[in-house]
């Protein structure tokens, strides 16, 4: 699907007063400046997904590191193993930034996620003022009702030339009545005093260059650029039993004790053995 520009469209669908548009000048302004990991950043009305958007772009080529496309509305959002990701227009953040960590070993390449999870949580805490969590490995989570609900996710797909494009989707206003499932959540329903997207959205970028600027600078050391002690305090999986369903109606259960060196969770399974599982392995973790 062809994006349309954030002006093209002035019918009703986007007349909820509650929800007012980005202000794509505002963001240009903030976030693309010398020295900053972001080159453009493009708001459009509507589109299928960000990600395939600006994996088909690099693959074109000419597509510079840092580039942020975003989405008004997307009509094919999605998640892990292609779920699919719904919500209403102007009701969230939803946007795919393009990253090329040359010089990165390629099998640090998997802490994107992980790291993208903890500069969203950390951004939405300052900007929004509201808690938040991780659940392994992709999953941002609120509390609300006394109850932990996701209110985001996170995409990582390979891009052409050794490019990687991440994408983000943020339930900012969605209110009860619309949610996908009753299991999800949003950062209104979680309480949050802020709602406003345009400094959700700078916060969140903003902090993802500072992530990802000291992850490439340590090698992609998870250890040694503090990566992973930041993912630990914020995952609310560890210290839970849970169970992975694997691929072959294969599960694990077990305490997830610790996120290693690789970014896989570590499970301590009843047998006394500690099993490692793969964010590319797992279909479902679910509570035990």
């Amino acid at each position: 699907m062809t994006p349309r520009d954030a002006s093209d469209d002035n019918s009703s669908r986007w007349s909820d007063l509650d929800r007012p548009p980005l202000n794509a000048t505002a963001l240009r302004r903030g976030l693309v400046r010398e020295g900053s990991l972001w080159s453009e950043v493009e708001v459009v009305q509507r589109t299928g997904s960000t990600n395939s958007d600006l994996v088909a772009r690099a693959a074109g080529g000419g597509l510079a590191e840092g580039a942020v496309l975003v989405a008004e509305e997307q009509s094919a959002g999605r998640g892990r193993l292609d779920r699919q990701w719904t919500a209403p227009p102007r009701s969230g953040l939803f946007f795919s930034v393009l990253l090329r960590p040359a010089g990165v070993p390629l099998a640090r390449w998997g802490w994107l996620p992980l790291l993208t999870g903890v500069a969203v949580a950390t951004g939405l805490a300052r900007a929004a003022d509201v808690d938040t969590t991780l659940k392994w490995p992709n999953d941002v989570l609120v509390t609300v009702d006394g109850e932990e609900r996701k209110a985001g996710g996170i995409l990582a797909e390979r891009a052409a030339d050794e490019a990687v494009v991440v994408g983000v989707g943020i339930n900012v206003t969605l209110r009860k009545e619309e949610l996908p499932v009753p299991q999800a959540g949003s950062l209104a329903l979680a309480g949050a005093p802020s709602t406003d997207r345009d400094p959700l959205l700078r916060a969140v970028l903003r902090s993802l260059e500072d992530w990802y600027g000291r992850w490439r600078a340590a090698d992609g050391d998870p250890v040694a650029s503090g990566l992973l002690e930041a993912y630990a305090e914020n995952c609310a999986t560890l210290g839970r039993m849970v169970r992975a369903e694997l691929p072959g109606d294969r599960s694990v259960v077990g305490e997830a004790v610790a996120v290693d060196g690789d970014g896989r969770l570590v499970l301590a399974t009843e047998k006394g053995v500690q099993e490692p599982v793969g964010a590319g392995d797992i279909v479902h973790l679910r509570p035990a």
